[in-house]
Parts: structure tokens; sequence; C-alpha cells
């Protein structure tokens, strides 16, 4: 059973990249997006960076809709920016902790093994033209340095991978599936 997270900075196509993935491995797939409050998605289309706190309630909802997923022993591929490593914690734990490390196994932890994070990350000019093509998003481009400066790369500690986003669509998929058919 996987649970693979796609995670990035806006624009560096994680719906695109999640949704083919999905499609390929016939999984369901959820876009972070649809997690999101009302007064978040009006807070980033006025161009406001999304403080911690605003975030908290969106990433538990995220958790629950992976913990439901895990409970019935189905496999998923869903986004999410997961910028801060305590972010990714609490989708993970299900709850915001200082703790890297799930000391137990509870109905709330999702087993780390079982959760892939799949970074796409890019140069920052790439990234920005893709935003700028962009139509009737509610993520303007004018808050991707945000995003890039709170991006905190994951480390040995996380099960992950980290895929360029200069690859096409395929080949970022390829390589997904080249990594869950190895671990």
């Amino acid at each position: 059973m996987m649970q693979i997270v796609i995670i990035g900075v806006s624009g560096c196509g994680k719906t695109t990249v999640g949704q083919t993935l999905a499609k390929k491995l016939n999984l369901p797939f959820r876009d972070a997006d649809e997690f999101h409050s009302t007064t978040n998605k009006e807070k980033m289309s006025r161009g406001q960076a999304l403080t911690d706190e605003d975030r908290i309630p969106w990433l538990l909802a995220i958790h629950q809709y992976m913990q439901n997923l895990e409970s019935e022993n189905k496999d998923g591929v869903v986004t999410c920016s997961g910028l801060k490593k305590m972010y990714r914690q609490i989708l993970l734990e299900g709850v915001e902790t200082k703790d890297s490390h799930c000391q137990s196994i509870s109905k709330k932890c999702l087993n780390k093994k079982s959760v892939l994070f799949v970074l796409l990350h890019g140069k920052q000019e790439t990234l920005l033209k893709r935003l700028e093509c962009r139509k009737d998003h509610f993520m303007p481009a004018s808050l991707l340095p945000s995003q890039l400066a709170t991006l905190e790369f994951p480390d040995e500690t996380e099960h992950f991978i980290t895929i360029d986003v200069d690859n096409t669509v395929e080949e970022m998929v390829s390589e997904i599936i080249k990594t869950l058919e190895t671990s």
C-alpha cells in the first residue's frame, strides 16, 4: 500500500503529474486545492501568502483523506505543496508536532514508509513562466518567491524523491513508477 504525495511550489506541475500518474496506475487522485477553505483561496487570490495557522486545517484535511485511504487498504495520489518539513509531518501524523518521528502507531499516524513524497523542483524562471501562463487560478505568480523561500527540501528522515520539472510529464511519471517498483 502506498500513498503518493506530489509536493512542490505552485506551478511545478503537481496536478498534471498527479493526474497522469493516478490514471496510469489506476488510482484515486485528489488535488490539494480541493481541501483549501474559501478564506484561504480568497487570501491567496489577493496575493497574500498563507500563514502556518492558515495551512494547518488544510493539511489536516489532506491527512484525513490519506488516513481514510490507508484504513481502506487503498493506494492513492494526492497533491500538496508540502513546503516545510513540519507540513509533511502533519500530513503523516495528523497533528502539529515538533517530533520528527511517530513514537507509536496511533489511529492518526500514517505508516511513514507507505507515504512517498515526490518533490517536483525546477528553476525559478521555469516556474514563473508556467505561473504566468495559468488562467483562472487563485494562486498568483507574485507569491512564487515567498514559496521558494519557504521550501525546506526533504531530508534523509523522509521517504522522498526529487524530480526535475524540466523533464516531460511522461518522464516524470516514469521516474516515479520506477521508484515505486524498487521500493
